[in-house]
């Protein structure tokens, strides 16, 4: 009896453990953990309990090296630099999709990008409709995009009744998003004056990173230490310094230094030495040679796994579990002060609201109609039309992109707190709406029917 507790204690504990392993590992994860840091930054806001959170992220932290000295407040630095993390992260993942993924030809590319731009394009206009002519106008590219991160955790919530041809739709829909978000980010809103001094310095370094990338040298301190140089000549240029991790992002080698059939014959080389080494010891670390062999082994390993896999696997869990979520405790601290009525819900709010909420999926929807019909792209035989309306829908949750260019495009606090506000809430409606839509245009896969043998 008590060897049977014994036994359901432990495989109860490995359950746990299971679980929690899955937790950590799940991408989706990073999504729960951005929501809970923006609902603690918008109640340290609106309460006095955390009074002086606001406050922190305005406290001068310089950075000095004898002359050189840099001047920024925390908030300075997480939007300068740690995003710059994240746009590294973000510009592997375009180079990865464009080079293997579903960005590597047109074929497979063309829906998507067609949708992305439309879907970019309607909530641009829209805003503006709201608040073109008014001091809230530079703020069009706030509703021009999606969360990726957030768009695919409240897709994963339907489970398997979501086709995977939909998921990998909107995957690459949001990639392109991202592009599109990064390219008016570098044109439309620069952090200050442009300086072309520090601009052609930074192509220096540009230029020295591609000689790396044509060479495929696979050191990533030959990425890494250029790219703080090109970060700061970036920062200098006027150009938002984010813009640094998506370039350096792009030079990172994708090309493995050995092809598979030279990986295969070497690892079959050293395991066959590997057997014959083996003295029938019962630890094999005594064994000077077979050490040897494992050590060369994991050489063999690391040069068959490129550059770009082995960055965005290390840095990723980093940016998900903590930059993403610094990131929200630093920005979605939103004051709201009671319900306002409507005829004086400020321009910003309608463009916002709109622009996700409407001109995401009409955009969407119409850019891939009409792309279909001309042949020019092609819808997968397994969706329907509704259900790109659907998926629409969710790809109008903003939030982390949103709140970034709503934070570059004003000078006025009050109309970056109504921006953000506006994000907030249109977000929450759009997983809300884009959740039941495709609950209704979605259908439970039937259960497979075993077929017994006698």
């Amino acid at each position: 009896m008590a060897f049977t507790f014994s036994r359901q204690r432990a495989s109860r504990r490995k359950d746990i453990l299971n679980v929690f392993g899955i937790f950590v590992n799940n991408n989706y994860a990073g999504g729960v953990i951005l929501v809970l840091s923006s609902v603690f930054a918008m109640i340290a806001a609106n309460t006095d309990l955390f009074a002086s959170f606001h406050d922190i992220w305005h406290i001068n932290a310089d950075f000095a090296i004898g002359s050189f000295k840099l001047e920024m407040s925390l908030l300075h630095w997480v939007n300068d630099a740690l995003m710059a993390i994240f746009f590294f992260v973000v510009g592997l993942e375009i180079k990865r999709e464009m080079m293997v993924g579903e960005l590597s030809s047109f074929k497979q590319a063309s829906l998507p990008i067609f949708a992305a731009a439309g879907g970019m394009l309607f909530p641009a206009l829209i805003y503006l409709f709201f608040n073109a002519g008014t001091p809230s106008a530079n703020g069009w590219g706030i509703p021009m995009a999606t969360d990726i991160a957030f768009s695919l955790g409240v897709i994963s919530l339907l489970g398997s009744r979501i086709p995977l041809s939909l998921k990998i739709f909107l995957t690459a829909l949001a990639i392109v998003d991202d592009i599109g978000a990064i390219i008016v980010l570098a044109i439309y809103y620069p952090s200050h004056e442009i300086h072309f001094g520090f601009l052609m310095f930074a192509g220096a370094i540009l230029l020295l990173l591609i000689f790396f990338n044509r060479m495929n040298l696979h050191n990533a301190a030959l990425y890494l230490i250029p790219g703080l140089f090109l970060w700061y000549f970036v920062y200098q240029s006027g150009v938002h310094a984010t813009i640094a991790g998506v370039a350096l992002a792009m030079c990172i080698p994708s090309k493995a230094p050995i092809n598979e059939v030279r990986f295969f014959v070497r690892s079959k080389y050293y395991l066959d030495k590997f057997k014959e080494a083996s003295h029938g010891e019962l630890s094999i670390l005594a064994n000077k040679q077979q050490l040897s062999i494992i050590h060369n082994m994991h050489s063999i390993l690391r040069k068959i796994n490129p550059l770009i896999n082995r960055f965005e696997h290390t840095i990723n869990p980093w940016v998900t579990f903590s930059i993403m979520p610094i990131f929200a405790l630093a920005n979605a601290g939103v004051v709201f002060e009671g319900i306002p009525d409507i005829s004086a819900i400020p321009n910003i709010s309608k463009g916002v609201f709109f622009g996700l909420i409407v001109g995401k999926p009409l955009g969407i929807f119409i850019a891939s109609y009409l792309v279909c019909k001309m042949k020019i792209a092609e819808l997968p035989g397994d969706l329907k039309w509704s259900q790109i309306f659907s998926v629409g829908i969710i790809a109008g949750i903003g939030f982390t992109m949103s709140i970034f260019i709503d934070s570059l495009a004003f000078s006025n606090e009050l109309i970056i707190n109504e921006g953000k506000a506006s994000i907030l809430i249109s977000s929450v409606v759009a997983a809300f709406l884009g959740v039941i839509a495709l609950r209704i245009t979605t259908s439970k896969p039937k259960p497979k029917i075993r077929r017994l043998v006698s």
